[in-house]
């Protein structure tokens, strides 16, 4: 197999099955009636893996990486499904930090070519299967499982997993999982299985108390993982990440308690070294230091307000580079952004991608100081020759925003 036919099967595959990361609404397949003939066809590998379920709006990346490095630390082989890929399809897949085999992706891809008519998968579905028997190949010892989107009726709550995880719940997704916290947060806890523990990293009391009934409908524990008081650190830097320790604590916790072996010092290791151990970027991930540029993929609005404030912590002027998507509302967007700043608004190189002449309306009555790009790159150029000595860059508002900013400039 040459890199060629690789890229040809990927194209391939993104041509004959629409994927939500580049098609958007119209590629989300809600319900388990095709993953479940995709696994039977299969031979149901995932009911042969150990596995962890994480849910939640953000923080389900970072969550799961630290996890998957913590478990590396203390011997085990990790397996770790992650979505969207930044840069290369294979980063959704990966045992111990290394991503899935090129080989093994394009030599499944022709297996698609053979399913019968009635198995019509989704992009999502489809990589989903991919990895459970990637993993199930590989024979991992525990396979970590981020949850697509929403819970529910998400492709990967076919797995019944040792524990589960919702991180927390905020307003994203509204056309797909509800107008309101309490309809996303019962999309969320759909996750939740009999006699599987739960943690919970929600701190809104309305959402605490969704996932807690839940648990309790299902007979199952419910743990409460804002509780934790911990002085553990992470190579993660953004602050929001101390939230995430927490959930990552309380489900090694329960994996001690299942007879799990895992020392604190494979925790503080784990914590200290997910870059390392996980290749994890995107999340407050330092291009430079010197000059700082700082990326994050946060794109929701509870996400976006994280990072903005960590931002207004700085105290350096700032040149922030942003795109977004079709759906995304400006105008939220706008009421929130840092202060001590230019802007550079440009286009995603993605099918959803929008134009901020689109937007230009709503930038003009923000009385903000901004410029417009047709590209990503061409932002990120214009802006490093502005920057001065003591300034900054950050580069976000979407994954297709960093991804495309990596690709671009981030050396192999």
């Amino acid at each position: 197999m040459t890199n060629q036919q690789y890229q040809e099967a990927l194209d391939w595959l993104f041509v004959q099955i629409p994927s939500y990361q580049t098609d958007g609404k119209k590629a989300y397949k809600p319900g388990l009636e095709n993953i479940t003939k995709l696994c039977d066809s299969f031979g149901n590998p995932q009911e042969k893996l150990k596995m962890i379920h994480i849910g939640g709006t953000n923080g389900k990346g970072s969550t799961s990486n630290m996890l998957a490095s913590v478990l590396q630390e203390a011997g085990f082989n990790i397996g770790l499904y992650n979505s969207p890929h930044l840069i290369d399809f294979t980063e959704r897949i990966k045992i111990n930090g290394e991503n899935c085999d090129k080989k093994f992706v394009y030599d499944f891809i022709q297996k698609l070519r053979k399913l019968p008519e009635d198995i019509t998968p989704s992009f999502f579905e489809f990589t989903t299967i991919m990895a459970f028997e990637f993993f199930y190949q590989k024979k991992v010892d525990y396979a970590i499982i981020e949850v697509g989107l929403g819970g529910r009726l998400d492709s990967t709550n076919i797995i019944t997993p040792l524990l589960s995880a919702i991180t927390n719940v905020a307003l994203d997704h509204q056309d797909l999982l509800g107008n309101t916290i309490e309809e996303i947060a019962n999309e969320k806890a759909g996750i939740i299985k009999p006699n599987v523990p739960v943690i919970s990293g929600a701190e809104d009391l309305i959402v605490k108390n969704i996932i807690k009934a839940k648990a309790a409908e299902q007979k199952t524990t419910f743990i409460d993982a804002t509780t934790i008081k911990t002085d553990f650190k992470s190579d993660l830097k953004g602050n929001y990440q101390q939230k995430n320790i927490k959930v990552v604590l309380a489900l090694i916790n329960e994996l001690q308690n299942l007879g799990i072996n895992i020392s604190d010092k494979n925790i503080q290791d784990g914590l200290l070294n997910v870059h390392q151990n996980t290749n994890f970027i995107g999340r407050w991930f330092e291009f430079s230091k010197d000059p700082l540029i700082i990326c994050d993929t946060a794109h929701n609005q509870a996400g976006l307000e994280q990072v903005f404030e960590q931002l207004n912590s700085i105290p350096k002027f700032k040149h922030i580079i942003l795109g977004f998507v079709a759906e995304k509302n400006i105008n939220e967007v706008l009421k929130i952004l840092p202060e001590n700043s230019t802007f550079y608004f440009a286009k995603p190189a993605n099918n959803r991608g929008r134009h901020p002449n689109d937007y230009e309306d709503l930038l003009k009555k923000s009385k903000i100081n901004y410029k417009i790009f047709d590209t990503i790159q061409d932002a990120y150029l214009f802006a490093k020759q502005q920057l001065k000595k003591e300034e900054m860059i950050f580069i976000g508002g979407s994954n297709f925003v960093v991804g495309e900013f990596l690709e671009k400039n981030l050396e192999d």
